[in-house]
């Protein structure tokens, strides 16, 4: 499907495509970051290699062979009197290792819940820059538009001041206004270039390769309440399952410095070989014999170590424990925060694109004439550009905004609100 994608990016990036091809939408943009970008590329295989550090702890430690050619009296390989074969392994007290193992599987689910996070992040990132991208274009239509406005008003007051119907500084005012006007149109130019830059970065490609985006902004309401969202967030944002995982890894940790109270032990087998009866232990020549041991260790500093490792494990367990109760009291504040934004900057785009966005163009419309009779000054019409102006951009600003807070509600939420 990635390869797919990128076919469709190499296939369509161009600006001079037609205009009856399809631009790159924000989901299609995500899927290719979510198999390009290194950011994710890396947490996954830092996922894997934790899920293959699992099976380890179930095994004991490698054994020991060791073979002795003992009592030569030439150079100590030849002539020797006896030979030895020694194989000797190291154990854990029963129970650490199943411990181990189940810290090392809550490990790598933290891994996968931090690959999973990186991908969620990932997509905000793609996604905000994809809008922002959305907005700096139509900020750049709506300043050419602006300038288109003001060559108006530069060709009314040019014909006003040659009847001397004005004075010249309206005439110069207006070509201010108008270079200015122009100047902000080629900035928003740059800006546009620069968000494309940053979708690049993310997909993992050259700062400069073109792009064709669908450039269509459509304002979708959130679709779930502020408790919906508080509730998923509280079961499937990545943070907050980490965080129990580590709580239980705690008390793992806990279990097992206890533990080190009961000893480890090695345990051993030994073969003779006599070559010498004269060198064998037995009177009645007995040439071969077979030996067993076992060794242990004695926390007899338990006070300085075991001890400090208990409470020190106890108060881990303590943070992690409040730590579970910050992130949740965080998320849900979080989530509240970016609702009330969110609702807010939907109701300020619908009145700007609904009411004043059309009432600002009737109104320059009707000072453009009213300047022309001699009803109205120069200040006056120019504020209606400005007042148009400032509705269309603000409208832009209340969408993005609202697309802003929904990506990061998704954050927050820990996954997609559809």
């Amino acid at each position: 499907m990635a390869g797919a994608l990128i076919c469709l990016i190499a296939g369509g990036i161009s600006h001079a495509a037609g205009p009856a091809e399809a631009g790159l939408t924000a989901d299609q943009l995500v899927e290719v970051a979510m198999e390009a970008n290194p950011q994710v590329k890396s947490a996954r295989a830092q996922w894997l290699s934790a899920v293959h550090s699992i099976r380890q702890n179930y095994a004991p430690a490698d054994p020991i062979f060791g073979y002795y050619n003992v009592d030569s009296p030439t150079n100590g390989f030849s002539q020797s009197s006896e030979h030895t074969l020694t194989v000797s392994d190291s154990f854990q007290f029963p129970g650490k290792s199943l411990l181990q193992a189940d810290e090392a599987k809550r490990s790598a689910l933290i891994a996968r819940l931090t690959y999973e996070a990186t991908m969620r992040d990932v997509r905000a990132q793609t996604e905000t820059a994809y809008y922002q991208d959305l907005l700096d274009g139509a900020l750049e239509a709506v300043q050419a538009e602006t300038v288109a406005s003001l060559q108006q008003v530069l060709k009314v007051t040019q014909v006003a001041y040659s009847a001397s119907q004005v004075t010249q500084s309206d005439f110069i005012s207006a070509e201010f206004d108008l270079a200015t006007a122009q100047l902000q149109q080629r900035q928003s130019e740059i800006n546009e270039q620069n968000d494309e830059t940053t979708i690049n970065q993310l997909l993992y490609r050259a700062p400069d390769e073109p792009l064709n985006l669908d450039r269509k902004i459509t304002l979708e309401p959130l679709g779930l309440s502020l408790d919906q969202l508080i509730e998923r967030a509280a079961a499937e944002r990545q943070e907050i399952l980490e965080a129990v995982l580590t709580q239980k890894n705690n008390d793992t940790s806990l279990e097992l410095a206890k533990f080190e109270y009961a000893p480890d032990y090695t345990l051993g087998y030994t073969f003779d070989n006599y070559l010498l009866s004269s060198a064998a232990p037995a009177e009645n020549g007995r040439m071969q014999d077979h030996g067993f041991g076992i060794t242990f260790n004695l926390p007899v500093f338990y006070w300085l170590k075991q001890n400090e490792d208990v409470k020190k494990a106890g108060y881990d367990l303590e943070a992690a424990r409040d730590n579970l109760g910050s992130i949740r009291s965080q998320t849900a504040a979080t989530v509240t925060t970016l609702y009330r934004n969110a609702q807010f900057a939907q109701e300020s785009a619908i009145l700007y694109r609904d009411s004043l966005i059309p009432l600002s163009r009737q109104d320059f419309q009707v000072a453009l004439i009213a300047y022309q009779s001699g009803k109205i000054d120069f200040t006056a019409l120019i504020t209606t550009v400005t007042n148009s102006y400032t509705a269309r951009s603000a409208y832009l600003q209340a969408a993005n905004q609202l697309l802003a807070q929904k990506v990061a509600l998704e954050q927050a939420a820990g996954g997609s609100l559809q």
